[in-house]
């Protein structure tokens, strides 16, 4: 087998997972290059060519690379930042004002001075066309091809890159779209279109619009980002396979991401539950939190037996209506600025230092501070040895930030400023995990914590102790845990068709060729993907909910539940997660239970790399201890003396003993003065609080 590589560009750090048949995984990192994020990823593929035995020139290294996963912030960062293109709609007569009014719910009702997100497409590029379509797709009224093309040459004029098309009830017949598609092709060759029928087919018209309209939005950043570097890399040698890592866990070709770039809004982060599930399934748990703190942001998410989906979103306040990873992000990172707001309280984030000038500790040119100057102070990071010493970090410029923003105005010292600093950046991580664990009707004391990411194990003790989690799981390769989690993912497409009716007066022919239907589209989109029958699969999902609620609750059901017209199964499926997600079900009332749409993922397994395992190699850590340091202990706000170990030679079944610091290349693990740290047979440091072994199963084969 060749070589396959996972890359995660983030907003500070460029991730690279390098896996090679019979070695274990090599790790690599690079600052990102915001301008062109492709920059970043050829000069990690070059670092990673000179790292090899012998060293590689990079058109040598990249003809022997077989696939590399891709994840990307570009369509995110687009969003976040509104540096998305310039865009037009056309939709029916009467509506344009559905993208200002969304769900007409004001968000904070008791708020005078709260304003609802700004549209992507201003009002006047919002063109309403005369032609409308019952529920049921019959024509009530033609499409005027006249006004269509008028709008178009209103957009033209403007200079619109792109245009997105959205009727009412499209989504049950897509003939007024296609046509007013065929005239927007022709005359407007070189905008980027979206069209909502062909995009996202299902009921409720303002989430289709605002998904039909983001995509448009990000769809020529993506289209731009993914030339360049489709481009670099084929200037480099590359003649592999490359694969973009979408919002719901999977791959995509780059030819289909460029037509439905809303599926790469979390690009990025998507490729953490599965790697972590990995992780926590040696200690014979099926579920698991996962963290991922970077340089920029904080990720945070649930499995349960596999990642957890959800149908819809938003991403800055902006509805988006397409399956993705149930992932809460926060302005959490490593370049997270510390400030004071008006009452003189401290804050952290969301604003980031980002890559460039980056932490005031990094030494170019930043004088704001951030947690990871607040991690130097406290001891928790060796200046000498950041980034495996390829990178010395300046202590003085650290203190000289956190005292002139932070430590002067509150009247605090240094240390106490940056401990404050530390507790927040803490608090504000704890608070992401509730809301994928205690919102969701979860309990996070029942699920270890996979803390990844270069700065999330520095913070994951003080984390598990506030949420009370027993056990913490840091992979040897927690720094690049998304870019790893991209090579254990599978090819995956998502499939949607409305089909409302009452369960109890089902058509279950109409059903099941819905069901089929869509799973020959996956299955040819598979074939093109040259995946051999024996590793598809597909799964099937319902929206159902009692009739009279507004809100549906999706769950799986058997496709032979449908095969055999068997409602009862159906309707026990959905009783049970309508109780789990709500508390309550109305299955003894006999509420009857309505369908409102069909889904089908349709899966291309294309094999995880095998996981190697140690053997153990006894409870000393003595070889690998480095030697010791002040560090602050967060249980009793002092500075206490630790052990240091290097990380890179310690073994399964070597225990530390906290206060105790670990150090990689590209991570530290902070084992906080109540935890203790045993090696597992995966080689990742499992933290547990002191005289709780019994939690640790993980250790001896």
């Amino acid at each position: 087998m060749g070589m396959r590589i996972g890359i995660d560009v983030g907003g500070t750090f460029t991730d690279f997972v390098l896996i090679r048949a019979g070695e274990d995984p090599a790790i690599f990192k690079t600052l990102s290059t915001p301008a062109d994020p492709s920059i970043a990823v050829i000069e990690g593929l070059r670092e990673m060519a000179a790292a090899q035995h012998p060293p590689k020139t990079l058109e040598e290294f990249a003809a022997g690379i077989e696939t590399i996963v891709h994840g990307t912030t570009v369509t995110t960062n687009a969003t976040l930042t509104r540096g998305g293109a310039r865009c037009g709609l056309i939709t029916t007569e009467g509506v344009r004002d559905c993208l200002e009014m969304r769900r007409g719910i004001r968000e904070r009702q008791y708020d005078n001075r709260y304003t609802n997100v700004e549209p992507l497409v201003p009002r006047r590029l919002r063109i309403g066309v005369r032609g409308r379509l019952d529920r049921h797709g019959r024509e009530i009224e033609p499409l005027d091809l006249a006004q269509v093309r008028e709008a178009i040459a209103v957009l033209r004029r403007e200079g619109v890159e792109a245009v997105s098309i959205c009727f009412m009830n499209s989504f049950a017949n897509p003939a007024h779209e296609r046509a007013a598609a065929e005239l927007v092709r022709r005359e407007m060759p070189d905008a980027y279109l979206t069209v909502s029928a062909e995009l996202l087919p299902s009921i409720r018209f303002y989430e289709r619009l605002s998904t039909t309209a983001l995509n448009s939005y990000v769809g020529p950043k993506l289209n731009l980002y993914l030339d360049q570097l489709v481009g670099r890399l084929r200037s480099a040698g590359f003649r592999g396979l490359l694969l973009v890592m979408q919002s719901n866990g999977g791959v995509i070709s780059p030819e289909l991401a460029r037509e439905k770039a809303v599926l790469t809004l979390l690009s990025g982060p998507a490729g953490g539950p599965a790697a972590g599930l990995s992780y926590a399934r040696v200690h014979g748990r099926d579920q698991c939190i996962t963290t991922d703190m970077g340089g920029t942001s904080f990720e945070a998410s649930l499995a349960v037996g596999g990642a957890l989906l959800k149908n819809d979103g938003e991403i800055a306040r902006l509805k988006i209506a397409a399956p993705m990873l149930d992932i809460h992000t926060i302005g959490a990172g490593g370049g997270s600025i510390g400030w004071l707001d008006r009452g003189g309280l401290l804050r952290m984030g969301p604003q980031s230092a980002g890559a460039d000038p980056g932490p005031a500790c990094y030494g170019k040119g930043g004088r704001l501070p951030t947690t990871t100057d607040a991690n130097v102070v406290l001891g928790y990071l060796d200046p000498e040895f950041f980034a495996g010493g390829r990178m010395r970090l300046d202590v003085g410029a650290a203190r000289a930030a956190i005292e002139e923003h932070i430590g002067a105005p509150m009247g605090l010292s240094v240390e106490q400023a940056a401990a404050g600093m530390y507790r927040v950046a803490c608090n504000n991580m704890a608070q992401a995990i509730r809301e994928v664990t205690i919102k969701r009707g979860y309990d996070p004391r029942e699920f270890p914590l996979v803390a990844a990411g270069g700065a999330g194990p520095i913070h994951a003790c003080l984390i598990a102790r506030e949420l009370e989690i027993p056990l913490q799981i840091v992979p040897r390769e927690a720094s690049v845990l998304c870019a790893f989690g991209m090579l254990m993912s599978d090819l995956k497409h998502d499939f949607v068709r409305t089909f409302v009716s009452r369960l109890c007066g089902l058509d279950w022919a109409g059903l099941a060729a819905i069901v089929d239907g869509m799973i020959e589209e996956g299955a040819g989109r598979l074939e093109a993907e040259r995946i051999e029958p024996a590793r598809r699969h597909f799964e099937v999902k319902l929206d159902c909910r009692y009739v009279k609620q507004y809100h549906e609750v999706s769950h799986a059901v058997p496709l032979e539940a449908i095969r055999r017209a068997d409602a009862a199964a159906i309707a026990r499926g959905f009783h049970a997660e309508h109780e789990r997600l709500y508390g309550y079900s109305l299955e003894e009332e006999g509420t009857p239970i309505e369908i409102i749409n069909v889904r089908v993922q349709a899966l291309g397994r294309v094999g995880a790399a095998a996981s190697k395992e140690e053997p153990f190699d006894g409870a000393s850590a003595e070889h690998a201890r480095k030697g010791e340091r002040r560090i602050y202990s967060p249980e009793d706000g002092k500075f206490r003396t630790g052990a240091i170990y290097d990380g890179s030679r310690l073994r399964c079944g070597n225990r530390i003993a906290g206060p105790a610091l670990i150090e990689q290349e590209t991570m530290s693990v902070f084992v906080s003065a109540s935890h203790d740290c045993v090696v597992d047979r995966r080689a990742s440091f499992v933290l547990y609080p002191k005289g709780r072994e019994d939690l640790v199963s993980g250790v001896k084969a």
